[in-house]
């Protein structure tokens, strides 16, 4: 077995690496403090490729496999992980899901603008009253003569009260429970469609979190994305891919935090030498090097498989759960090596510590996950 990348694999990661030092290191802070995407970023990271990654080029986008997208990943979230999260769910999860599923007329009319950068993608599954148990809709799109009238709310959608379209799920017939659930695309501005309140969030801050409102929001037939009942199906098809994208975020993240305390450690000076002379701390860095090639291996395998066509429902899973796990264990070791400059703004572990709660609960909690490996190896 190879676990090097390519050499035009380096060469991506060494790009991407130099975009986020040069485009997004600076005003890391600033856009946390305002919680704002910057969105004059947008066109810069589609100059990338990095709005389209995995989508082909006949419709605007990068063409690359999964590994490349980890990678991008990864050295977006090693910077910034909130600037991360926002493009990993517009590929991972708008994008991805229209690609997988959608018409080629849907394609060429909400794909193509979501790879080109032209506007960023959300999507809708998550209710107030249904997260983990997501086959408990509320959301309904009733049937009319010539299309489907949606009404309900999702909440935690990324770049809800700035996503230029979304794909939101809903319950097409109750009684066939989670096989009569559809997903749909629903454009910005159109009636009965509305952002509703932006979360003021611990973390990941300057990527856009809101809530969406659906009263009486009537769209045509050609809005149904897939067949009608299988928009709960797809989805889960969709965030099997999706979780290999939010491990390579948790991977980038520790590997920031992990790096910054490093620095840190060769810097701070106490008792005549710099605290990495000291055991304790270079136990802690040893750990956190250690930790990170693991979830980094294991992310790569699932990416390497699901790019042969694989099944990748238990790896994604595992890749997500450990990498997410270690990354919020780098993080807090990482403000323990600072001590007291940890937890003032000035030091970039203070960031890494709000933002990377948030990779152990979206995209399906730890417990989720856990449940999902083990109905895989138990085969129920």
């Amino acid at each position: 077995m190879d676990f090097r990348l390519t050499d035009e694999q380096e060469l991506l990661r060494k790009s991407v690496r130099e975009f986020a030092e040069r485009e997004i290191r600076p005003h890391v802070m600033e856009w946390d403090e305002a919680q704002h995407f910057p969105m004059s970023l947008l066109p810069r990271l589609a100059d990338l490729g990095l709005t389209g990654i995995q989508i082909p080029e006949p419709y605007g986008g990068g063409g690359m496999s999964t590994v490349d997208y980890c990678v991008c990943i990864e050295e977006l979230a090693r910077v910034d992980p909130s600037i991360a999260l926002s493009i990993a769910a517009h590929n991972g999860l708008c994008s991805a899901h229209i690609f997988m599923f959608g018409s080629e007329a849907q394609k060429q009319t909400y794909l193509v603008p979501l790879a080109s950068g032209q506007m960023l993608g959300a999507w809708g599954l998550t209710e107030a009253s249904a997260g983990s148990d997501a086959a408990s809709l509320r959301t309904t799109a009733t049937p009319t003569g010539d299309g489907w009238v949606i009404n309900g709310s999702k909440a935690f959608v990324t770049h809800g009260s700035i996503g230029g379209v979304i794909v939101v799920m809903a319950v097409t017939d109750r009684a066939r429970g989670h096989r009569g659930i559809s997903a749909f695309i629903v454009a910005r501005g159109e009636p009965g469609m509305k952002p509703g309140r932006k979360e003021n969030k611990l973390g990941m801050r300057a990527s856009d979190t809101s809530e969406v409102v659906f009263s009486d929001c009537d769209v045509g037939r050609d809005r149904l994305v897939g067949e009608e009942g299988q928009g709960f199906v797809n989805t889960l098809q969709v965030l099997d891919a999706g979780r290999v994208g939010i491990a390579a975020l948790a991977v980038g993240l520790a590997q920031g935090a992990y790096e910054a305390a490093r620095a840190y450690a060769l810097e701070r000076r106490q008792f005549g030498q710099p605290i990495g002379a000291f055991q304790a701390i270079q136990w802690k860095l040893a750990d956190m090097a250690m930790r990170i090639d693991a979830a980094r291996l294991l992310t790569y395998r699932a990416a390497h498989l699901k790019d042969r066509g694989q099944r990748v429902t238990r790896e994604s899973a595992m890749a997500k759960l450990y990498a997410s796990e270690i990354a919020v264990r780098a993080a807090e070791d990482g403000v323990q090596i600072h001590g007291g400059y940890g937890f003032v703004k000035d030091y970039p572990a203070e960031k890494y510590f709000r933002d990377v709660k948030l990779t152990t609960i979206g995209e399906g909690t730890s417990e989720i996950q856990r449940l999902v490996i083990a109905r895989q190896i138990l085969g129920r």
